[in-house]
């Protein structure tokens, strides 16, 4: 089952509220959701795809949810599934942005191990 772009955004919603307001301080730009799928560059299209990232750039601290990369992982699961995965990337993501206002980056390199070996593992098949 794939939920569409609005239901996304409704759940979205729903599921930003259940965070403490202290996660959402110094957060300017808040939560979006974008329609498309953003594969992983360093995969093979298809293969690996970010669901959501934390972004501080020139126009400030804000969280990016990627519907279409929802949509390409998990187009045979249920809206359970869904949910899970929705309130785990909005957790990753505000994990990040407190990290990143208390200059830390444990997060960031836990991200990077994991790719590490992902891809070692995806060039080993």
């Amino acid at each position: 089952m794939i939920l569409t772009y609005q239901q996304m955004g409704d759940r979205l919603e729903e599921i930003a509220g259940e965070f403490p307001d202290a996660f959402f301080e110094e957060l300017d730009g808040g939560i979006q959701l974008e329609e498309k799928a953003l594969p992983d560059p360093a995969f093979p299209t298809g293969e690996m795809y970010v669901m959501g990232e934390y972004c501080h750039d020139l126009l400030g601290r804000y969280i990016v949810l990627y519907y279409g990369s929802f949509a390409a992982l998990l187009a045979e699961e249920d809206e359970e599934v869904w949910l899970d995965e929705i309130f785990a990337t909005v957790a990753h993501e505000f994990t990040h942005h407190l990290e990143d206002t208390a200059m830390l980056h444990a997060l960031d390199d836990a991200d990077a191990a994991f790719l590490r070996e992902a891809l070692a593992e995806y060039e080993e098949k």
